[in-house]
């Protein structure tokens, strides 16, 4: 497609996507979980053929050298389908929230004032890689009575297409315009740009990928962005604590996966309880070949701890730029603190405010650093591995928030809702 073309294209599912959210802001309850058991029974029976279009995918990205665990992420197995069918269940499963009306109060001149939840009306929603993320957007966007127009990544152009033609059959079974899911069919980037620039059709845009992808549609976006941009986490294990629990808890945030936004970066220790806990945590990162970033403080503890056949390589001098730093790696910053306020005052000012978590057994500490940590998801004695929307309850998430305003935290339904005043009298007048 040629400039012009791709902006006629971009602007016809603006306006059909606009067109087929009133619909499905009518859409009841029952007719939006026709169609996600639809969905699931189609994912489900069309296994062989979803991996004939993700086989395209794979050899493609094999040719064109994308690293092992690029390609094991465009991967549709039949595993992989069965958890998005099983996904597509769950949100069929839960409460409806659109219609729901909230905080009803009378007011002295006899009015009753209330909120109540309706859909935002059309999201674009632009990704990478995860093929699997066409069905969890697809999914979220019915339960929440919206229209979405998904840009998913060139690598997975065959799998996500095919994705789409299931989720658009879905619809129309259960009576819903296809229109409500639509699938960007080109892999010009210059249709990115466009998405991204029509309010007049687009509410607001989800970027979910890499750092360069979403600063670049937070800096170019005519619309509003729900976004994060770094996963640069914590845990401060505090004094009192139980030193048991805290090298568990640090432990899991940091190695049970280093990949996710949601793995812990930065390690903060009261003084008071860092010749007790260093040495313990150093040998489980030593032992899984986790380098440590440390402050003078922290080295000079765990320097012992440390075989010294593998000191230089694992025990390092932390740099200003280290406290800043989202590894996605198995490298973590280590800082021993005097206490609470210094954790706190280090964590709003180097932190991404995504999530952070403390380990103590003194309540006004947990309840203070619950109050005065500025982050999206605040934890106390457990690991920042739960900020995940299915953890939290919210049944799929389609991406975290740091911003202040609208969604926070992990994006469920309710993230994908606004919420309007609704007023209701018997004749009242103002006077």
């Amino acid at each position: 497609m040629n400039a012009l073309n791709i902006s006629e294209y971009t602007q016809s599912l603006g306006l059909q996507a606009r067109q087929a959210s009133a619909a499905m802001a009518r859409a009841d309850s029952a007719t939006k979980n026709k169609a996600l058991l639809a969905l699931a029974r189609l994912l489900r029976a069309n296994v062989e053929p979803l991996q004939i279009d993700n086989a395209k995918d794979i050899e493609r990205a094999t040719a064109a050298g994308l690293s092992a665990p690029m390609v094991d992420r465009l991967k549709l197995t039949p595993k992989v389908i069965d958890t998005i069918a099983q996904g597509c269940e769950q949100l069929a499963a839960m409460p409806d929230v659109i219609g729901e009306i909230i905080g009803m109060k009378q007011q002295p001149s006899g009015i009753r004032v209330g909120q109540m939840r309706v859909p935002i009306g059309v999201f674009g929603m632009i990704y990478e890689s995860r093929p699997n993320v066409t069905i969890e957007a697809a999914s979220l966007s019915i339960k929440s009575g919206n229209a979405c127009i998904l840009r998913g990544g060139s690598e997975a152009i065959d799998s996500n297409k095919a994705l789409a033609r299931l989720v658009q059959q879905a619809l129309v079974e259960a009576g819903l315009p296809a229109e409500a899911v639509q699938l960007v069919q080109t892999t010009d980037r210059d249709a990115v740009g466009q998405l991204i620039a029509m309010p007049q059709y687009v509410d607001v845009i989800i970027p979910r990928g890499g750092k360069g992808l979403i600063e670049r549609i937070s800096r170019e976006a005519k619309v509003p962005v729900i976004k994060h941009l770094d996963g640069n986490c914590h845990v401060y294990v505090d004094d009192p604590c139980d030193i048991d629990m805290a090298v568990r808890v640090a432990d899991n945030a940091k190695t049970q996966k280093y990949s996710p936004c949601n793995a812990i970066e930065g390690l903060l220790v009261a003084r008071s309880v860092a010749e007790e806990f260093l040495p313990k945590i150093g040998a489980v990162f030593a032992a899984k070949g986790v380098e440590m970033r440390c402050d003078a403080a922290a080295k000079t503890i765990l320097h012992p701890t440390v075989r010294p056949e593998l000191v230089e390589g694992l025990l390092k001098d932390a740099t200003e730029q280290d406290w800043f730093e989202e590894y996605l790696a198995p490298i973590i910053s280590i800082k021993v603190v005097e206490g609470l306020d210094e954790a706190v005052a280090h964590i709003n000012h180097y932190s991404s405010h995504h999530t952070d978590a403390i380990i103590t057994r003194d309540h006004m500490h947990a309840q203070r650093f619950l109050r005065e940590v500025d982050s999206a998801s605040v934890m106390v004695n457990t690991s920042p591995r739960f900020a995940d929307g299915f953890e939290f309850g919210l049944g799929a998430e389609i991406g975290i928030s740091t911003d202040k305003f609208h969604a926070r935290g992990p994006v469920g339904i309710e993230g994908l809702t606004s919420l309007k005043y609704v007023v209701l009298g018997q004749g009242e007048i103002r006077t």
